[in-house]
């Protein structure tokens, strides 16, 4: 069988590298790309050492052109919508810039697809901020969309381009509902990052206190390195079907911080500031997901929960200190 090629486009990102990293274990030809590929580091790749066999493109997903000649230029078998905008918070001061980032970049690689006429499967990187408020209920497949932020919107934006385009053109396009899901490439602008940083620096010595807002909020924290396969087995299957990924278990903010100051060996409630100014115009209080079709359909289950993924991140960021 010949080599199958994948275009990934956000490759920078944390699920970027780490779904590179996979492809190119199950001996894929990987090709990722940026806004200008020449002038980015791509940190993440080099972090865990996969840069060197990546080929990269400068690609702009809000040009059509630019999208369509990288895809005619790589000819890839399968292409991973990981781009765009990705942080909450910040989608409320860039609400423009994170609708097109997101919607507009989506529609392109569609239309780029469908225009090329190839038989490209599409994966698209969708969101559980796409729920809302579900009342504690988990959210499947099925459960409605009520986004609460301008990330949430976009990203449901572009979830149902992928389902008018599935259903219009018959393109295998689907999109991956995914729960919160952390690792140390994780920025610092995150929370989780965040607060894993901040306990590490007082249990190494600093005075700071951690600013912190809601604290009561719920969330389903799973592994990004497990999560990119999910992505993986979505374009594997027969049918372009939506999945929802989590690992089915929710957890407060606040248990998330007592658990990572407990792992560092310190009280939480000694360290941590209630800060108003950290609060978003519009929250989501309990997030929690219903895995069972990606089990059933796609034999994934999230084996890591939300103090392994701790223990991940905090051993990585003491690694890095020893090391610098």
């Amino acid at each position: 069988m010949a080599q199958k090629k994948a275009l990934i486009s956000g490759i920078s990102g944390q699920d970027g590298a780490y779904l590179a990293k996979l492809l190119l274990e199950k001996g894929y030809e990987v090709h990722g790309t940026a806004r200008d590929a020449q002038m980015s580091t791509f940190y993440n790749l080099q972090l865990i050492g996969i840069k060197d066999q990546i080929t990269f493109h400068s690609m702009a997903l809000n040009d059509f052109r630019s999208v369509l000649q990288v895809l005619d230029k790589v000819k890839p078998d399968e292409i991973y919508n990981l781009a765009g905008q990705s942080s909450v918070g910040l989608s409320f001061d860039q609400p423009v810039e994170t609708l097109e980032s997101i919607s507009v970049g989506t529609l392109n690689l569609l239309e780029a697809i469908r225009f090329t006429g190839r038989s490209i499967k599409l994966y698209n990187a969708g969101s559980s901020e796409c729920f809302g408020n579900t009342g504690g209920h988990p959210a499947d497949e099925e459960t409605p969309f009520r986004p609460r932020s301008p990330y949430a919107v976009a990203k449901a934006t572009a979830f149902w381009e992928v389902a008018n385009y599935r259903e219009a053109y018959n393109l295998f396009a689907c999109t991956g509902i995914l729960f919160n899901h952390e690792s140390p490439l994780r920025p610092e602008r995150f929370v989780t990052k965040k607060i894993v940083k901040a306990a590490c620096r007082i249990a190494a010595g600093s005075s700071e206190k951690l600013h912190l807002g809601n604290i009561s909020i719920a969330r389903d924290w799973g592994s990004a390195e497990e999560y990119v396969e999910a992505m993986w087995l979505m374009l594997q299957q027969d049918q372009p079907e939506d999945f929802v990924i989590a690992t089915g278990e929710t957890n407060t903010l606040e248990d998330f911080v007592a658990a990572v100051f407990e792992a560092v060996g310190l009280n939480w409630c000694e360290h941590v500031i209630s800060d108003p100014s950290l609060l978003r115009p519009s929250e989501i209080m309990v997030s929690r997901g219903n895995p069972a079709k990606a089990l059933q359909k796609l034999g994934w289950q999230a084996k890591r929960k939300m103090r392994d993924v701790i223990e991940l991140i905090i051993d990585a960021e003491q690694k890095s200190k020893i090391e610098g």
